[in-house]
């Protein structure tokens, strides 16, 4: 029964852990406890005009507790612990990401004892499957850590008990009800919690939404939705995108998911800066002389060229992994550790950032090549695309940033497919040491001379220091020597998989990894005017064999700013 509307509510005073989960506790004037929740994990000022949540007041239901109320917490009221389920819909169940990466990250959670206690897995897409095929094509994929297989057949065959599967149209309310139904069979009894996971193409993410939204959310406990890349074409898609997603969810219930951002190196990038007072008054223009953002692939498109091809790298790697990557590395000290803190700073970096020019661009495209006796494909040969497809399976860029930190420093960033080999690093190359005593020793290649810290992402985990150092003997000769820290060596423990992190954070409600709608407006402000040049102006991108270092075009596009790529040398590392 709901309490008399004349009674006044007092609030206790709430600690930061209860307000974050948006919810209040107090006692009406007659004594009465009160629950003051805030659903759907929103922000009831965000509430669409439209959906399911919309008219919810500012403070979300007011109402008295009974002794059989279920809380999401688990919090103990003096009358019976209140415990809550997890149901983690996977749809597009049947796709690649999903039997690759997703149910193999959700059962590595399940092992190392990460998920709750109550949780379901329901994977949903059209293709036809009971629950059975689906625990026989998960299976499949499913492997224990490598220092810890004890038992290793008995979590599988648990996990796989909680795995069910429905088939049903991705535009259909009818089948995301039926879907409802069947979550509710595995959620009786307790504060149903709901996590739908979007492995589908961008163009079905709305319908999903909207169908989630209005027949399948959680009524008392909280709805999320992670989105998977791409986040549209350009500024205007990737806007209208945001739009059609909040008329049915609150900024806080999208989580826009970039793996990347969930690699062991990236997040220790900020460990590595803020908690090392030896890096800290370092990272500026004063002693930086250009940071470098390398990915390359060594293999082609195989088999995916026909997605490729309506994206290209520029979208696909550039304006996504690389430049979060980049707006991590340049932020300022955030004021906590707070996911809002971390990307209110981010955005920063990136609305401090130049447009792209073209003529700060490289653009190219793997062609056929015969090497050691074997014939590997051009781009173009691949089925999928079209013989005169101009997209770009390579490019290098330069970006600057217009701030105090960081002005005249070029972040260069090269991604490409088909390349000489598989890596992805960042290079913080240092500026020349002022009237270096032993510039001679060097010779007239002072590059040689310079420190340069080198964090690699993958793969082979690694973090080095370029130092120079005497060589020992009798004369002075000069050495190039690394202080290293390789993951492998000293830390014995597998690295666990980005999406295992991510899909954590999702659960547990961290958002500090995922991407935010400013920031991604942000993003794609950098980038659209020069993808709109490029494809108005069919600009043809440079020919580069298929496992070479790339187009020459940029090896002129580094020097033009006197830049050497570190990727190129070898320094005992590579």
């Amino acid at each position: 029964m709901w309490p008399n509307r004349r009674n006044s509510v007092h609030l206790f005073h709430v600690s930061a852990k209860f307000y974050r989960r948006r919810k209040l506790f107090g006692k009406t004037t007659n004594g009465s406890s009160v629950m003051v929740l805030f659903k759907q994990d929103g922000l009831a000022t965000n509430t669409p005009a439209n959906g399911p949540l919309a008219g919810k007041s500012t403070i979300g239901e007011l109402r008295p507790l009974s002794t059989s109320e279920e809380n999401p917490e688990g919090v103990n009221f003096g009358k019976g612990v209140m415990e809550s389920t997890i149901s983690i819909t996977v749809v597009g169940a049947s796709g690649d990401l999903a039997k690759k990466k997703i149910f193999p990250a959700l059962f590595a959670l399940y092992y190392e004892g990460f998920l709750p206690k109550h949780f379901t897995v329901f994977g949903y897409a059209r293709s036809k499957m009971t629950d059975e095929e689906l625990r026989t094509m998960v299976s499949k994929t499913l492997t224990c850590r490598i220092d810890q297989r004890e038992n290793c057949g008995d979590k599988m065959e648990q996990f796989l008990k909680r795995c069910f599967y429905h088939s049903g149209q991705y535009n259909s309310e009818e089948n995301f009800a039926e879907l409802d139904k069947k979550l509710r069979e595995k959620e009786v009894g307790k504060v149903p919690n709901r996590l739908f996971y979007l492995s589908i193409p961008p163009n079905i993410f709305v319908d999903v939404v909207r169908c989630a939204s209005y027949s399948a959310s959680s009524s008392t406990g909280w709805t999320r939705v992670i989105v998977e890349k791409p986040f549209g074409r350009d500024s205007e898609s990737s806007a209208e995108l945001t739009r059609c997603l909040k008329l049915y969810l609150n900024e806080d219930q999208i989580f826009r998911i970039d793996h990347y951002l969930g690699k062991e190196l990236v997040e220790n990038l900020s460990v590595l800066r803020f908690s090392n007072l030896v890096f800290e008054p370092l990272w500026s223009r004063n002693y930086i002389r250009n940071v470098q953002f390398i990915f390359s692939e060594d293999f082609g498109t195989e088999g995916r060229g026909g997605y490729f091809d309506s994206y290209g790298i520029i979208r696909d790697i550039m304006q996504n992994h690389l430049l979060q990557i980049l707006a991590l590395f340049a932020m300022e000290t955030p004021v906590s550790l707070d996911a809002e803190d971390i990307r209110n700073e981010k955005v920063k970096v990136l609305r401090s950032m130049r447009p792209l020019q073209l003529d700060d661009v490289i653009t190219g495209q793997y062609k056929g090549h015969m090497k050691g006796g074997k014939a590997y494909p051009a781009y173009t040969d691949d089925p999928t695309v079209p013989n005169d497809s101009l997209t770009a399976t390579f490019a290098a860029a330069a970006l600057f940033i217009d701030n105090a930190r960081w002005d005249g420093v070029p972040f260069l960033m090269k991604a490409g497919k088909a390349l000489h080999k598989r890596g992805a690093e960042i290079r913080v190359q240092f500026r020349h040491v002022p009237g270096n005593l032993y510039k001679r020793t060097f010779g007239t290649d002072l590059d040689k001379a310079t420190n340069e810290l080198v964090i690699r992402v993958q793969p082979d985990e690694t973090i080095y220091l370029k130092i120079n150092n005497k060589i020992p003997g009798l004369g002075m000769r000069l050495d190039r020597s690394n202080l290293d820290l390789h993951y492998a060596a000293r830390y014995p423990r597998e690295i666990p998989d980005a999406y295992e992190r991510l899909l954590l954070d999702a659960i547990e409600g961290e958002r500090r990894l995922f991407i935010r709608s400013d920031e991604l407006d942000a993003a794609w402000a950098l980038f659209s005017p020069l993808l709109k040049e490029l494809e108005e102006k069919k600009i043809a991108p440079e020919l580069y064999p298929y496992g070479s270092r790339g187009p020459v075009g940029a090896h002129y596009l580094a020097a033009k700013y006197n830049v050497r790529w570190g990727d190129l040398s070898s320094d005992g590392q590579e």
